[in-house]
């Protein structure tokens, strides 16, 4: 006799059939919360520096690049269906950072470069977390949060000196 469980899950691998085992399930959720995760930590920082898009933002960016690449992964796409994947990830973040970026003619100033910037790194962080490559998504966000904090150090003695 098979317990509320086991029935649970038999039923779910019956209608879920692309998480076959425990072992896809974990990896899945690993991998999509790591997106998550470091997406929210690039968007924390961006939120503290009072930036339009935040902490949901870069997470909902990351995550969902990372989407993009783990289901490919697990419906076998060869490495060209792959790429192509890829490429209308890149392209469409590319789109969504674009709306982030504001010319102001008056003053012939550009605003939100950074930003669109930061979400387009998030992209690349929820990739390299979908295809597995953990450590390289976070020493990225490693690389970025140093580049946002010590070019905001620098702007900061700049203004300063003047």
């Amino acid at each position: 006799m098979m317990n509320v469980w086991e029935v649970v899950w038999v039923t779910a691998k019956a209608e879920f059939s692309d998480l076959g085992s425990m072992a896809d399930v974990t990896r899945v959720l690993m991998r999509l919360g790591l997106a998550l995760i470091l997406g929210g930590i690039i968007g924390f920082e961006r939120e503290m520096s009072r930036r339009d898009a935040g902490m949901r933002t870069h997470m909902m960016v990351a995550v969902g690049a990372a989407l993009f690449v783990v289901v490919p992964l697990q419906s076998g796409f060869s490495q060209d269906n792959m790429s192509r994947v890829l490429q209308g990830l890149v392209s469409g973040v590319g789109f969504l950072g674009a709306g982030a970026i504001i010319k102001i003619s008056a003053d012939r100033e550009v605003r939100g470069l950074t930003t669109a910037a930061s979400l387009w790194l998030s992209a690349g962080v929820g990739v390299a977390a979908g295809l597995g490559r953990e450590a390289t998504a976070i020493l990225s966000v490693a690389i970025a949060l140093v580049i946002l904090s010590s070019a905001r150090m620098f702007k900061r003695r700049d203004t300063d000196v003047q």
